[in-house]
């Protein structure tokens, strides 16, 4: 690998618009949708980003860390004038100091530099959409690490071919300006010939020695191309100041997730085209990536999956993996339904504990883990009376989740 990009300019924060204000109970009470699921007293949930607030058309792609000094951060796509996946499109922004009782109100915290030019290159699928004017710009696929230093490090795209790192001293109340890490993507032209690249989407992690992963996805759409998509991580070994290219974890996956396992090596799990979730394992969360396996216990919907590690309580010392997705292996997106959780005891070689979250229509989400060991989701939701573009809408608002392990492990559970 070279060496490694520098983002010296990161020694001084400056403030993101005004400072937000004071912790409100600023968001929707939410109802639990389609048919009822034992014990839902037993599960929060606030609605954080809906359809129409602040006049955002759509509200898309969660993520959700827990701060060192126990801050949750929550964050998302704000799709300005349609649903689309390019379009002009902003980084929003809440933050909890109650453990996700009441927010604050949503601040857009990317992309303040210079506006960047739209990227050509998409799908064959995309090629017809209305995906915007040419003065729109997509900032998309946000990711945070909490460090437990207490810095929070954010990275995220713009026009899925640029990528910026960004740190905040303070939990997020202000950012430092955002330093372009584009380069490091370059690494991974040898590998593969990327037309788009995107981080997560999610939240990245620190391992135990300190290391920060971001995984990410690389796609060349050229029907010629030896690889057209590859999942991988960049990786930082001295605070974010700079990154580098892994190698490719899993050929074929696009929307990836890490955690560290007990042993201190990584597991992947990757969006793919099989009806199983792709798993792979690195000693050190960069190179040697394991032989790709497909995790029977973990339907794959063609959907972004969280995936947490927990420490465990006293009935179960951990650590432990939490992990969730839609619960179906149906592929178009209209059959997204059902965000489920899953628990594993043995790092993710099985998931035997599993129970719906959101029954009906739902899709992406991302998982952390308060300092009592209570569990957030963070997922979108839909209503299953409403219908758009001929399919269920999983889309309608953006949902945040307080359970338990011991609600969890009410599920069902199947022998290994």
């Amino acid at each position: 690998m070279t060496l490694p990009k520098r983002c010296d300019r990161l020694l001084a924060l400056v403030l993101i618009g005004s400072m937000i204000g004071a912790l409100v109970g600023c968001g929707h009470s939410a109802s639990v949708t389609g048919p009822p699921s034992p014990d839902t007293a037993a599960v929060e949930k606030i609605d954080l980003f809906w359809q129409g607030m602040d006049d955002v058309h759509t509200y898309r792609i969660p993520g959700i860390v827990v701060t060192a000094r126990g801050t949750v951060l929550a964050y998302c796509e704000a799709r300005r004038f349609s649903a689309a996946d390019r379009g002009e499109i902003e980084i929003h922004l809440r933050r909890s100091t109650d453990g996700g009782r009441t927010w604050s109100a949503p601040q857009m915290i990317a992309h303040r530099g210079e506006r960047i030019s739209r990227n050509p290159y998409m799908p064959d699928a995309k090629l017809e959409k209305d995906l915007g004017g040419p003065e729109e710009q997509t900032v998309n696929n946000p990711m945070a690490i909490a460090d437990r230093d207490g810095t929070v490090h954010f990275v995220y795209c713009v026009e899925y071919r640029h990528a910026f790192y960004m740190r905040s001293d303070d939990d997020g109340l202000t950012w430092s300006e955002p330093c372009d890490i584009t380069a490091t993507f370059e690494d991974f032209r040898p590998a593969v010939n990327w037309q788009s690249f995107a981080t997560g989407p999610g939240h990245g992690i620190q391992l135990s020695n300190g290391r920060l992963l971001v995984p990410v996805w690389l796609a060349d759409y050229r029907r010629e191309a030896t690889v057209r998509r590859a999942a991988s991580v960049i990786f930082s070994d001295d605070g974010g100041h700079s990154w580098q290219a892994g190698e490719l974890a899993i050929t074929g996956g696009t929307e990836s997730a890490v955690a560290e396992r007990p042993d201190g090596s990584v597991l992947m799990s990757t969006r793919n085209p099989s009806q199983r979730r792709a798993l792979a394992v690195s000693a050190d969360g960069a190179t040697h990536w394991s032989a790709t396996r497909f995790a029977d216990e973990l339907p794959e919907a063609g959907c972004m999956a969280g995936l947490v590690r927990h420490p465990g309580d006293a009935l179960e010392p951990g650590p432990l993996l939490l992990f969730s997705n839609p619960h179906t292996t149906q592929r178009p997106n209209r059959y997204r339904h059902n965000v489920s959780i899953k628990l594993s005891r043995d790092g993710g070689d099985t998931w035997p504990v599993h129970r719906v979250l959101e029954p009906g229509p739902s899709a992406y989400s991302d998982l952390a883990v308060l300092p009592d060991g209570t569990i957030l989701c963070f997922y979108e939701s839909g209503d299953p009376e409403v219908v758009r573009r001929g399919r269920d809408w999983a889309y309608a608002r953006l949902r945040l989740a307080r359970f338990s392990l011991d609600w969890l492990r009410e599920g069902k559970e199947e022998a290994p």
